[in-house]
């Protein structure tokens, strides 16, 4: 039986498009049910039509508070029967409706070793530490910022000659392998 899975992203998409590709070409028993976006000119909107995935795109400003927002995502959701989600480039704190929804099911990719560097700029970061190492997390969410449990991570090394650009795209090409990578192992061992 496949896990029906969401992915929520806000920006180009490719988390997205490696976690679908992973999933068709190494027969992950999983499936994308629903792209959840919060901003309406994504790229990673058009990349979800391409595949023929249902999107849902949620305008925060709309509701009159968070909890009344998610409480719209928790219904497509449900209309789309998923049961996992992983946060993908998903640029919001998740909030106690969803949290409450989905206990231990909720997935993010942060892009250093936390507990080290958490939130929106963890590349650079790193790099303005001066830190030798840097790489991948992916962990549960709680109701903190890149305080939830963590899954696995996987280090990359940061060169003298790194910019933010150069860096970025270490860790991002490392992001396409290892989320499948945990994805596939997470589901192997029945924790989603």
């Amino acid at each position: 039986m496949l896990k029906r899975l969401a992915i929520f992203a806000s920006g180009e998409g490719t988390n997205f498009v490696a976690l679908q590709q992973a999933i068709q070409t190494r027969a992950i028993p999983a499936t994308i049910g629903l792209l959840v976006c919060d901003q309406a000119t994504a790229p990673v909107i058009k990349k979800a039509q391409a595949a023929e995935i249902p999107v849902y795109v949620i305008d925060f400003k709309a509701y009159p508070s968070k909890s009344a927002a998610e409480a719209e995502i928790l219904t497509a959701l449900q209309i789309h029967h998923i049961e996992a989600i992983l946060l993908a480039g998903y640029m919001r704190i998740i909030g106690n409706t969803l949290l409450t929804a989905y206990p231990h099911k909720i997935i993010n990719l942060h892009p250093a070793l936390l507990p080290h560097f958490p939130g929106r700029h963890g590349i650079e970061d790193a790099l303005a530490a001066g830190v030798a190492t840097t790489g991948v997390t992916i962990h549960f969410i709680d109701a903190g910022i890149d305080t939830g449990q963590i899954i696995a991570q996987r280090p990359v090394p940061i060169k003298p000659e790194d910019t933010v650009t150069t860096l970025a795209t270490r860790i991002h090409a490392t992001e396409h392998q290892f989320y499948p990578d945990v994805l596939q192992a997470l589901i192997k061992k029945g924790a989603i």
